[in-house]
């Protein structure tokens, strides 16, 4: 059988052609690869250069590799935050002419960091709680698509800095299945693997003495499934209002969208005497705040970071001569917000050295500013200024970071 890649960009193809698959990937040359933290997996993976990209590589059986490209790109097209699929290649042979495993290959998520080498240096039980936010939440936007991963754990998610929190991505969906809708069994079945397996993976962190002392691994894999429970439960749950206030749903909606979930689809129904209205959210949608900011903007970032940059946003419009709300001689919002990129965002992100920024990418460093010229003005007791925050971020805090990784891209 001859050397096939199947890929979802035609440029593909060509890159990877120049990649050693007559060899098996634990035996590739360094010259090849990217050294880059990875984590746990039960089957071979290696990190390695397609060009300007850097991909991730996995070696497993033909089956099992097309299945789960398939289904990489089926929560891509659902939205889903995982890993991007690029290719399998298939038909690898040896020098000799024996076969080689098949191996799907997945674009480097950027600023991502594999819950290993995040414990590194002992994380703190308020980080911790953090992770646990972000996993939870990508399990009910999972389920809520549809998709049963079968197998959720710490070693299947990568992570990356969300403003103060983080974002948690897919990784593995090779025991995944995707469905019309998930009943409660199949939603309670992924729930208590993801129990079971996180616990485990924090007793195998604790015996090699990288977990907190206070962190009990028992409690901590209990607390995915109270997290997921009350989430799922606020954005699925059947409310009854008195007929009239049609406030309550839109204090609902709100706190679905504070939450960073809008309502694609509601069903509303009045009781037969009239004095009662039922509201359920029938569909609902993640990244609220992404899609208002990227709509504003162009700016692709995660929720959290979303949400304060339009923070910021807001106030700095407010500041401008042609703010004026309501007004149809007015700036449209858009074009402010345009102005705010090119003014404000963009000059602030590139006076910080790239050899300074390690994995952050342009909005988490952003954040990161508006946090510091906050902690510098309550320090103060004075607005310092955004200019002044930088400089002394720059000059303070970012030379003191333990983490000499390679710059990401603006």
């Amino acid at each position: 059988m001859a050397l096939q890649i199947n890929a979802t960009n035609p440029e593909h193809p060509a890159l990877l052609l120049e990649l050693p698959w007559h060899l098996p990937l634990e035996e590739w040359p360094e010259k090849y690869l990217v050294p880059l933290p990875r984590g746990i997996s039960r089957h071979v993976v290696r990190y390695a250069h397609a060009g300007d990209e850097v991909i991730a590589v996995k070696e497993l059986a033909q089956r099992p590799a097309l299945r789960e490209y398939e289904l990489l790109r089926d929560l891509d097209r659902l939205g889903i935050p995982a890993v991007d699929p690029l290719a399998v290649v298939t038909g690898r042979t040896d020098p000799d002419g024996e076969p080689l495993e098949s191996v799907l290959i997945t674009r480097h998520l950027g600023g991502s960091m594999p819950y290993r080498s995040m414990f590194e240096t002992t994380m703190r039980p308020a980080t911790m709680h953090r992770l646990m936010d972000a996993l939870a939440v990508l399990l009910v936007r999972l389920h809520l698509a549809g998709f049963a991963w079968g197998d959720c754990s710490l070693s299947n998610t990568l992570f990356r800095r969300d403003a103060g929190a983080f974002a948690a991505y897919l990784v593995d969906a090779e025991t995944g299945d995707l469905h019309p809708e998930l009943t409660r069994g199949q939603r309670e079945y992924d729930l208590d693997l993801a129990r079971v397996n996180i616990s485990g993976e924090l007793l195998d962190l604790e015996a090699s003495g990288a977990l907190h002392p206070s962190v009990d691994p028992i409690d901590f894999g209990t607390e995915i499934c109270a997290r997921y429970q009350e989430l799922w439960k606020e954005l699925t749950r059947t409310s009854v209002y008195p007929a009239g206030k049609h406030h309550y749903i839109e204090r609902r909606i709100r706190r679905l969208n504070e939450l960073g979930f809008d309502v694609a689809e509601m069903q509303i129904e009045h009781a037969p005497n009239g004095d009662t209205v039922t509201f359920v959210p029938k569909v609902v949608d993640a990244g609220h705040h992404q899609r208002q900011l990227l709509r504003l903007t162009g700016l692709d970032t995660e929720e959290n970071q979303a949400r304060r940059l339009l923070n910021d946003l807001e106030s700095w419009m407010a500041t401008q001569d042609d703010y004026a709300p309501g007004d149809p001689l007015g700036a449209r919002p858009e074009v402010l917000a345009h102005r705010w990129v090119r003014e404000v965002f963009r000059p602030t992100v590139r006076s910080v050295p790239p050899e300074l920024r390690g994995q952050m990418d342009p909005a988490q460093i952003y954040h990161e500013l508006l946090e510091h010229r906050w902690y510098l003005s309550e320090r103060a007791q004075h607005d310092i200024g955004l200019d002044t925050a930088v400089e002394d971020y720059i000059r303070k805090v970012l030379p003191k970071r333990r983490e000499p990784l390679r710059p990401m891209e603006e």
